[in-house]
Formats: C-alpha cells, sequence, structure tokens
C-alpha cells in the first residue's frame, strides 16, 4: 500500500520509536495523527511533521473513540495504524518489598496488550466501512518486543503483554482478512528510547555491546523503516519480526 496521500495514526507518537514513525510517514506523503497521552510531546512531533495531536489514553474507549473521530474528520479515515504507545517496569514476583504489587501487573498489561487491542478494534471498525485501495483497505503494526520471548529478571509483566501482542496478531490477521486489513508486529530488541533514558552514556554502550551486531543499541529510525516497509509491502501479514541485531536477552 503507498503511503503517500493516506491517513494515519501512531499511538505513542510523542517521543521514540513513534515519533520516528511518525516523520518517516510524513516524509512519504502520509497524513499523520499523532496520539500521546504527553499533550506536549503529541504537538511537538506534530508541528514538526504538519500533523495532528490528539492527547489520548489508549486504554480508554472514548478517548480512543473521539481521537479517530477527530482524524477522519481532519485528515479522513485512517488507512495506516502504528501502536508504539507502551509502559515498561521491572519489579520482580516476589522481592524485597514483598510480593508483586497486582496494581502494577494489571497496569502493564492494561496498556500494552489490552490498549493496542482497543485501538486496533475501533480504527478496524472504522476502516472496513471504506472501499479497497487495489487489494487492501489498510495495515496495522503493533509493537511487541523481544522481551516477549527472553523475559529478564523483574519483567513478568512486560514480558507477558508484549507475549500477548504476539500472541494476537495472527488471530486478528485472520479476523480481519475477510476486511482486507494486514495486521503484522515489530519485536524491537535494546533501542534508544525513553525506557533507557534513565540510564547512563556508559550503562547504554555497555547494552549496546551486547548485541553482536552492529553491537550498538537500535535506533528508531530503523523500526520506523520497518514499520513503513510493513504498510508498502502487501505479502507481509500475520508476522511479527525481530529488529534485534541478533541479540538473544540473558536473565539480566
Amino acid at each position: 500500500m503507498k503511503v503517500e496521500g493516506l491517513s494515519a495514526v501512531v499511538t505513542g507518537g510523542g517521543s521514540g520509536l513513534g515519533a520516528a514513525t511518525a516523520k518517516a510517514l510524513a516524509v512519504r506523503g502520509a497524513k499523520v495523527a499523532v496520539v500521546d497521552l504527553n499533550a506536549d510531546g503529541a504537538q511537538a512531533v506534530a508541528r514538526e511533521v504538519g500533523g495532528l495531536a490528539i492527547s489520548a489514553d489508549v486504554t480508554n474507549e472514548g478517548d480512543i473513540e473521539k481521537a479517530l473521530d477527530q482524524v477522519a474528520q481532519g485528515a479522513g479515515v485512517p488507512r495506516i495504524l502504528v501502536n508504539c504507545a507502551g509502559v515498561g517496569g521491572a519489579i520482580r514476583t516476589v522481592g524485597k518489598n514483598g510480593a508483586h504489587p497486582l496494581d502494577k501487573f494489571r497496569q502493564i498489561i492494561n496498556v500494552n496488550l489490552i490498549g493496542t487491542f482497543n485501538i486496533i478494534r475501533l480504527f478496524a471498525q472504522n476502516l472496513s466501512k471504506l472501499d479497497p485501495i487495489g487489494e487492501e483497505r489498510g495495515v496495522i503494526v503493533n509493537t511487541a518486543s523481544v522481551a516477549a520471548h527472553e523475559g529478564q529478571i523483574g519483567q513478568a509483566a512486560y514480558a507477558a503483554s508484549k507475549a500477548g501482542v504476539i500472541g494476537m496478531t495472527l488471530p486478528i490477521a485472520r479476523d480481519l482478512a475477510q476486511s482486507l486489513i494486514r495486521v503484522n508486529s515489530i519485536a524491537p530488541g535494546i533501542f534508544q528510547t525513553p525506557l533507557l533514558g534513565g540510564l547512563s552514556a556508559e550503562a547504554q554502550e555497555s547494552l549496546g555491546r551486547q548485541v553482536p551486531h552492529p553491537a550498538r543499541l537500535g535506533r528508531p529510525s530503523e523500526y520506523a523503516e520497518l514499520a513503513v516497509h510493513i504498510v508498502e509491502n502487501p505479502m507481509i501479514n500475520g508476522e511479527t519480526i525481530r529488529l534485534d541485531g541478533g541479540i538473544r536477552m540473558g536473565p539480566r
């Protein structure tokens, strides 16, 4: 599917992987809506790409319904959705302060997994009413993680949420095949994102050296290029693609 002239939504678009993806789509001529809980971040990226900024919580049904209506009114019903909204966190199942707080586990699952599904279902419902462009109506790209396969110590909630994203990718692709909508996911390795922002430069370099090749942290632009390629390549469907330089995460 050619990106030029299409309306696109990027969640978590106010920073990191989402911001890079919003920029890559805009360069190719898409009309991009930057959706982020952080209104300032969304506005900054939207100004840069000449797009629309929307502050919304992906876990809130009403927020997402309003956001998609706003996009449709401003740029047309979107045909491209890239889900980058997510949260991290590292808590052991049993640690110094006792058992893993259940509310923290719920929060990560709610944002990363349920939030992703929430916008997928509403986006696809609107998109299914449009006429196809050639052989398809649109494309959805989700963000998983290598942690879904090799979750580290303290990542029970995060790994479970991303494994859920991978697990639902193929069933949703099969569900939406009748509507001519493709669904794929990207599982990044260690990338330069706000989740690593609290680490020192030395610590980030140390993490990068764990990657077999290239021995560095991934760049958000590299995620964005893959997301755009998935949109443009009609045979990529129901797939989760690791983007990790060959790394296999150790326990810590």
